[in-house]
């Protein structure tokens, strides 16, 4: 089942990377360039592995620790309630 933002909530690109409003409860929360680039990826419909094969190249940082990140990132916007899969 592909990932797509809560229905609530709504999600905008600025400099230092992606703010997301929930417009039900007025919260909102900021991700870097990093993290904006793995949630604009995952409602593109791509994996988290290829994801983090991607992070791991642009940064040049071990595909292990790009892999924990990006599944950190992931966890927190599912338990956040931002992203539904």
């Amino acid at each position: 089942m592909p990932v797509r933002l809560h229905p609530d909530v709504v999600a905008t690109d600025t400099d230092d990377g992606t703010v997301l409003l929930n417009e039900r409860t007025g919260r909102y929360w900021q991700l870097n360039a990093t993290g904006g680039q793995v949630l604009r990826q995952l409602l593109e419909g791509h994996e988290a592995t290829r994801i983090a094969a991607e992070v791991a190249e642009r940064y040049r940082i071990a595909p292990s620790r790009a892999e924990l990140d990006v599944a950190a990132v992931i966890e927190q916007l599912r338990t956040a309630r931002l992203v539904i899969a």
